[in-house]
């Protein structure tokens, strides 16, 4: 049979103590720190998951932005050509306004010429015809004689004209 002997009995109080005292002392606080340290990591997961969300929140703005930036490049272009080519088209127009104002002055100057040209050629005209008919008629015409025959003369010399420029 078994026998209890009072060592075994010491013995297994000894043990019993010895495992309070492990699990006050030892147990307990390596299972605090086991628990902080689990609980640390979990924050981690937790932080890491925040900021992976966060980056792709960022991920996608900054691509929203990117292209709202690429549409807006684009619109800047298109509104930079359009301005331009109002630019040239209004420059162009002005240009030929402005080239045909001068070719209109420039006629103009020419017939002002022409008419002065053919007043002078007229009047040089009517004073050999008078100095001609003075000279046919063999005396010196008063001055009223001279100018009717010059009214004369530019009277049929006019009308030759104006056939001429028909």
């Amino acid at each position: 049979m078994i026998s209890i002997d009072l060592n075994l009995v010491w013995t297994i109080i000894n043990l019993v103590v010895l495992y309070l005292l492990l699990r006050h002392f030892l147990i307990g606080p390596v299972m605090n720190i086991m628990d902080q340290r689990k609980q640390m990591i979990e924050d981690g997961f937790k932080n890491a998951q925040a900021a992976q969300d966060d980056a792709n929140r960022l991920k996608q703005e900054y691509e929203t932005a990117l292209s709202g930036a690429k549409q807006e490049s684009v619109q800047l272009i298109e509104d930079a050509r359009k301005n331009a080519k109002a630019e040239y088209d209004r420059i162009v127009n002005e240009a030929g306004e402005k080239a045909d104002t001068m070719l209109e002055s420039a006629k103009e100057n020419v017939r002002a010429e022409r008419e002065q040209t053919m007043k002078e050629l007229k009047s040089q005209i009517a004073g050999l015809a008078a100095a001609s008919a003075a000279k046919v008629i063999g005396r010196n015409a008063d001055e009223k004689e001279s100018r009717d025959l010059y009214d004369q003369f530019l009277k049929e010399a006019g009308e030759g004209d104006d056939d001429a420029d028909r």
